[in-house]
């Protein structure tokens, strides 16, 4: 199931959406006090905003725009400005509102009914197991996948859900099944935020979930675990963790796929750029908070971009290897790019593609952007085509 590029309605009905749940989750006062307290900020952006977007996008040379801007559309242009400044300035309380089921369902079955899908070709179901929750996505529940997902979402530890990559996740298993597999499947993990737990609690629900996937491929060889930016932190100290351990690394899964990792936690590498909508202090912020009191920030459970050691590496690196993607503008991009020298000195095989000009987790926020489908499509489709390459 795939649907077409966000619309200024989607934008507005989202907003509807939100609204109400920002009132009971944030509650009217807490809205009203942050809202109060950044209104001369935001006062100072509403008007600076538009400014700097009709300055760089129109009365600026093109060579001297920023890579990012070079290529995107006005919309997209604008939508990652807006980001950017929200990523810098919201806490993530709030920002947890924004991706949270309550909001993202509903939009979602929007977006479905605005396209004529009022049953989904592709289902899912909470999975709530001792251990972990989840969303299992696949074409028929009944049957046995020939093919698992298993991946973990990003929001710097603090923000985040599966349902709002759920529609993401609905296109990536249809392309799986357009490559040639009978009954492709996805598990979504929806792992503790931060601060309701923090390090090692996350680690230990991707364990519990990775368990549950190994009893419906039961061949390991069948799975790409995956993630982007935090989420593929978990995963990557996820596979520190069984490098650690002798019994379980029969059990690696096939391939590992890695969207925009966040690498090293805290790093002088991670640096703000022209582009990329991240914000380098706010992703520091996030990352201690995750660490929690007891675990230092160099630690490599927590900061696996920390671990030097070729040896454990090539303990941890998945069966057929690992697929990286991310954008050359990005805040994590230097840490990604040192990873992946280091895998490459193991002899593990490594794919990457690298992004000219991209940002943050594009193959994912270009789902929702992208004006036409195989600009929406080409990051998933280069996933697909990866993973029918190696796992057969």
């Amino acid at each position: 199931m795939i649907l077409s590029q966000i619309s200024y309605l989607d934008c507005i009905v989202f907003i509807i959406f939100l609204a109400p749940q920002l009132l009971i989750h944030y509650g009217l006062w807490q809205t009203a006090r942050w809202v109060l307290g950044a209104l001369p900020f935001l006062a100072f952006e509403a008007l600076q905003l538009p400014l700097q977007f009709i300055k760089e996008r129109f009365l600026t040379p093109f060579r001297y725009r920023s890579p990012f801007v070079q290529r995107a559309s006005a919309f997209q242009d604008f939508v990652i400005r807006c980001v950017r400044y929200a990523f810098a300035l919201m806490p993530a309380s709030m920002g947890r509102v924004f991706f949270s089921k309550a909001v993202a369902l509903p939009f979602l079955r929007f977006r479905m009914l605005r396209h004529g899908f009022i049953t989904p070709p592709i289902t899912w179901q909470e999975i709530n197991r001792t251990g972990f929750r989840g969303l299992w996505i696949t074409l028929d529940q009944s049957k046995r996948p020939d093919v698992v997902i298993y991946y973990c979402h990003g929001g710097g530890f603090s923000m985040g859900s599966s349902y709002f990559y759920m529609e993401f996740l609905l296109a990536w298993v249809a392309l799986l099944k357009d490559a040639g597999y009978e009954n492709p499947a996805l598990l979504a993990l929806e792992y503790t935020l931060v601060p309701d737990a923090v390090y090692p609690t996350q680690v230990q629900q991707v364990f519990a979930g990775y368990e549950y996937v190994l009893s419906m491929a039961r061949n390991p060889s069948r799975i790409c675990v995956g993630g982007d930016s935090a989420g593929a932190t978990l995963v990557l100290s996820f596979l520190l963790y069984i490098a650690d351990h002798p019994d379980y690394r029969n059990r690696l899964p096939g391939i590992a796929c890695m969207i925009s990792p966040w690498v090293t936690i805290v790093s002088e590498n991670n640096r703000n750029t022209r582009s990329d909508y991240l914000n380098a202090n706010s992703l520091h912020l996030y990352g201690r908070q995750y660490c929690g009191w007891k675990v230092p920030v160099d630690d490599p459970m927590v900061s696996p971009g920390n671990c030097k050691d070729l040896n454990r590496w090539a303990k941890a690196s998945p069966r057929r290897g690992w697929f990286f993607l991310f954008g050359s503008e990005e805040v994590l991009g230097p840490e990604t790019r040192n990873l992946i020298a280091l895998l490459k000195k193991t002899g593990a095989e490594v794919d990457v593609h690298e992004d000219q000009g991209g940002i943050h987790a594009w193959p994912v926020v270009a789902l929702y952007l992208g004006e036409t489908k195989d600009e929406r499509l080409k990051g998933l489709r280069d996933i697909v085509k990866v993973i029918r390459r190696r796992l057969g």
